[in-house]
């Protein structure tokens, strides 16, 4: 990281790479919001990043003069790899949603509720008794990574490896194609070793499921099918233990907080919302495909849009007290889970892993603080969460 040049003019030079923005990129979003609502980069071939909650609402319904065909601003765009239905624009978008839907309405996310339960409980025991642990690595990093195993129906002891590819594709890959493109083509390989096994072995998973999907009548491509697999992995881990990580980075920090919520656990789930709109892991990217104007400021097609869903969350002009975590807060339209046709299908499922998450540390660890000796460190990269954050107990 040491080697990007310095930011010299957030408004007309950002790098979301950059250390200030890795580590606390609330005050540089606020500072734009004032006087810069759409800033511009030349880095990464010309980015521009909407600060306003109105602006990237309007970015995120535009299908017209935006496309999803990229959703990752990288140092060197890749070949395009599909993960649909987040990579597709209109009218293949919404068949391609409609083969996830049924896996994550309430009903089918209450299937995996009580084994949620289970990892957590398990996981906690591993520790409580240490004094202290790795609150990313040792819980919020294990849970989602297992539950996303069961539902896809591979091995839970799988993690590491999914980790790895995480990171490779959406940190590493960001700068290092090459590390992109392998990453890639060994989840290619390992989903079609596991495609084979069900063909003759199906099983009650969401593999088997979606390999004998149809649009239209006919099967889907293995692209299609690939590419949804990877984006149920990778999706459906990194954003929701980046989640979990930053509710439990905000209560080691608000003893007041905690001690609501360890009093009060049916404000959890309110508590959750709140979570996850000060703190929403995800900036999703749009290319522009026509020449348009967002917040005054014209786009050229060809260059990118950063879509900041945690920055809107946190624009006074849509939040009252933005910047202060209010953990009852009773308006809370917060957009942590993205706007427009790409709303997150996975919503059901985050929310449920984030609050059982909660509920089984707090019944069993219900005071802790960010241990002084040690570091937290964050993501780089478009989805933010803390990668190492050591808590002690007491």
């Amino acid at each position: 990281m040491s080697t990007r040049p310095p930011v010299a003019d957030w408004a007309t030079d950002f790098d979301h790479l950059d250390p200030r923005w890795i580590e606390n990129p609330y005050p540089i979003w606020q500072e734009l919001r004032e006087k810069c609502p759409v800033a511009h980069t030349e880095r990464f071939r010309g980015v521009y990043f909407p600060s306003r909650y109105e602006d990237v609402r309007a970015v995120a319904y535009d299908t017209e003069n935006f496309s999803s065909r990229r959703i990752i601003v990288r140092e060197t765009p890749p070949p395009r790899i599909p993960a649909p239905p987040i990579t597709s624009d209109p009218p293949e978008h919404r068949p391609a949603k409609n083969l996830l839907l049924p896996a994550f309405t309430p009903d089918a996310i209450k299937r995996y509720e009580s084994h949620t339960r289970d990892i957590c409980e398990k996981l906690i025991a591993r520790f409580a008794d240490q004094g202290g642990c790795d609150a990313a690595v040792d819980y919020a990093q294990e849970i989602p990574v297992r539950v996303i195993a069961v539902m896809l129906g591979l091995p839970e002891q799988e993690g590491d490896r999914f980790r790895k590819w995480i990171h490779e594709i959406l940190e590493l890959g960001i700068t290092r194609p090459d590390i992109l493109m392998k990453a890639m083509g060994e989840t290619s390989a390992y989903f079609m070793a596991e495609i084979e096994k069900r063909k003759d072995a199906p099983r009650d998973d969401l593999i088997t499921q979606l390999s004998r999907a149809t649009i239209d009548g006919a099967p889907i491509t293995e692209d299609h099918l690939l590419g949804a697999l990877r984006l149920i992995l990778i999706a459906g881990i990194d954003t929701t233990w980046s989640a979990i990580g930053s509710c439990f980075w905000h209560l080691a920090r608000h003893p007041e907080d905690r001690k609501r919520l360890v009093d009060e656990p049916a404000l959890i789930p309110t508590a959750v919302e709140e979570f996850l709109r000060a703190y929403a892991p995800v900036t999703m990217a749009r290319e522009v495909i026509k020449e348009t104007t967002i917040g005054g400021c014209p786009m050229k097609p060809g260059e990118m849009v950063l879509l900041s869903f945690p920055a809107a969350n946190r624009d006074p002009r849509m939040f009252p007290d933005a910047d202060r975590v209010v953990i009852d807060r009773k308006e809370n339209r917060h957009a942590a889970f993205g706007l427009g046709i790409h709303r997150c299908i996975g919503s059901n499922l985050a929310r449920m892993e984030i609050k059982v998450a909660l509920e089984e540390w707090l019944k069993r660890i219900p005071d802790f603080r960010l241990d002084p000796a040690a570091t937290v460190t964050w993501s780089e990269g478009t989805v933010r969460g803390p990668r190492k954050l050591p808590v002690l107990f007491g």
